[in-house]
């Protein structure tokens, strides 16, 4: 999950039902009775088999279970490929073990049938990554790549059997308890990594659930995005496609460079080498202190960073949501004149700062400063699409240091104001450049493992992963079924704290991915995050006001 580099507005059983049974009765109960897969409450049998060159046919069995370990299916030199070789990054994501959770709210109840035809219609023919798996190409030294495959969707499509009454006493929280259980269980390696829950009963903002898990390997955010767009219908318009928001007015890079001004030019000219030397000086200071957080330099042991250090490698995740006004945030970004990112930013710096003092009872209110580790999408602005006609393959992700200020102001915003200052920052920095091209320079000469153990330093180092993902600018109705909410998060990372925003139509989805051990009182912080942006967008307000009155 990512934020856009060009648009700063805008991470075995014998078989599917028998993972999904042992380890949700085992961590869950007694939410969770048994799962079952779709053939065994339908009685349908389908296959689908793209075209391919080669066909890999994976039994289920015993082996597989273990998550973030290397793919075991290996072939021999002389395989005639249908698929190209695993990118660096999907080639790190795969030695993390990181995985991609999609919770949508649908407006109707599942209709299995009609939803098992759209998945075989219409999301199977536009991504292969769903009709492939991973091997070991062995005449590459063992690089990973992607086959195509046989797709059963009855291993792919799972109904899970929830006990009643907790579904009775509260549906919210019997949703949210099957989604964080998934976060502890395996995905079977010798099949195409992806699955579909239903959850088929109304909670306070659905009618149904559905739930897609796929490992990150598979793609990022914007390959997820442009997936559900184009495989999906505008709910107010079924007759054609829903839309992505417009581009940015602004192209190019982070940073934009500049054509030289003419010679005689005097102070124009001056002020272009002058910003050659600023981009100089803070890439250099960026390059160092990216350099040292992976050697040595880690940030203030608070609440937020996980007791263990991160040295543990799976910690169960509970995945908690709201949904934001774009209109609020649009209003703070016109009043600050700065982008949606920033207010973004802004409004969760505050919302930590109210959790640490509330909780810790810290009457000390000297300025703390956390990093974050902020997901960027390094695909030109220029392949934005508003309405889609090329789904996004793979994972084109970097990453920068952004920090988060622990800290209370008297003006709610400040905060936004010091995400702007620090963003318009790294804009002049080639940071981000740097990062992606310092990771594909590690896996391809020191394999996957040198920048999967580099990048997991670089997590521990640091407290929260912050992503931004562009969302359909309008409802949309997948396989049959209207969406009315969506929401994304990911886990596998050593952070106990994730924080993930994505626009839906005219509100915007937060996502926090926590330790479930360690924030106990998730929802307050939840609850700090709204009380936050109402702060700022009041202040924001009366800031718009006084403005007019003084004209």
């Amino acid at each position: 999950m990512e934020r856009d580099t060009q648009h700063p507005e805008e991470p075995d059983g014998a078989n599917s039902s028998d993972v999904i049974d042992g380890g949700c009765a085992e961590l869950t109960q007694p939410y969770i009775h048994h799962a079952h897969t779709a053939s065994s409450r339908w009685n349908q049998q389908s296959t689908t088999q793209p075209p391919c060159h080669m066909e890999v046919t994976m039994n289920a069995g015993s082996g597989g279970r273990s998550v973030g370990t290397p793919p075991s299916v290996r072939v021999s030199a002389g395989t005639e490929w249908s698929e190209e070789p695993m990118s660096p990054t999907g080639r790190v994501m795969e030695d993390m073990g990181a995985h991609i959770v999609s919770v949508l709210g649908l407006g109707i109840p599942v209709n299995l049938p009609v939803f098992r035809a759209g998945i075989e219609t219409e999301l199977l023919p536009l991504y292969p990554r769903f009709c492939s798996i991973q091997v070991m190409d062995e005449s590459r030294g063992g690089k990973p790549r992607w086959v195509r495959t046989k797709v059963d969707l009855d291993d792919h499509i799972i109904v899970p059997r929830i006990d009643p009454a907790a579904v009775e006493c509260d549906p919210d929280k019997a949703v949210e308890d099957y989604v964080a259980s998934l976060s502890m269980l395996p995905m079977d390696r010798r099949r195409p990594l992806w699955e579909f829950h239903l959850l088929d009963f109304p909670t306070s903002e659905a009618t149904s659930t559905m739930v897609l898990r796929l490992h990150h390997s598979i793609g990022d955010g914007m390959s997820l995005m442009t997936l559900y767009v184009a495989s999906s219908r505008s709910t107010a318009d079924p007759a054609r496609l829903p839309t992505m928001p417009p581009p940015p007015r602004r192209t190019g890079e982070i940073y934009q460079l500049q054509p030289r001004p003419p010679l005689s030019s005097g102070k124009a000219l001056l002020a272009w080498v002058l910003s050659y030397l600023v981009l100089a000086w803070h890439t250099l200071v960026d390059c160092v202190l990216l350099a040292a957080t992976i050697l040595f330099l880690s940030d203030p042991r608070t609440m937020f960073v996980r007791s263990d250090g991160g040295l543990q490698a799976q910690h169960r995740k509970r995945f908690i949501h709201r949904n934001l006004s774009l209109d609020d945030v649009k209003l703070i970004k016109t009043a600050v004149k700065c982008t949606i990112n920033d207010v973004l930013v802004g409004v969760t710096s505050a919302a930590l700062s109210r959790y640490y003092f509330r909780v810790s009872g810290d009457i000390d209110t000297k300025r703390i400063c956390l990093r974050s580790f902020l997901l960027v999408n390094t695909r030109p602005v220029s392949c934005r699409q508003i309405n889609v006609t090329k789904v996004e393959k793979g994972n084109q992700l970097s990453s920068l240091i952004c920090p988060f200020h622990i800290a209370l102001h008297d003006d709610p915003l400040e905060h936004v104001r010091k995400a702007k200052r620090f963003m318009d920052r790294k804009k002049s920095s080639l940071e981000v450049a740097i990062i992606n091209v310092a990771g594909e320079f590690l896996v391809k000469y020191f394999g996957a493992k040198a920048g999967a153990s580099a990048l997991r330093l670089f997590m521990k180092r640091t407290t929260i992963i912050f992503s931004n993902v562009v969302g359909p600018a309008e409802k949309i109705t997948l396989c049959g079924h209207p969406v009315v909410s969506m929401g994304s998060s990911v886990y596998g990372q050593p952070q106990a704290l994730t924080v993930h925003y994505q626009n839906y139509g005219n509100t915007i989805n937060v996502t926090l991915a926590v330790d479930d051990k360690q924030f106990p009182d998730c929802h307050e912080l939840l609850d700090d995050l709204v009380e936050s942006i109402r702060l700022i967008k009041n202040a924001a307000g009366l800031r718009s006001i006084s403005s007019v009155h003084s004209n």
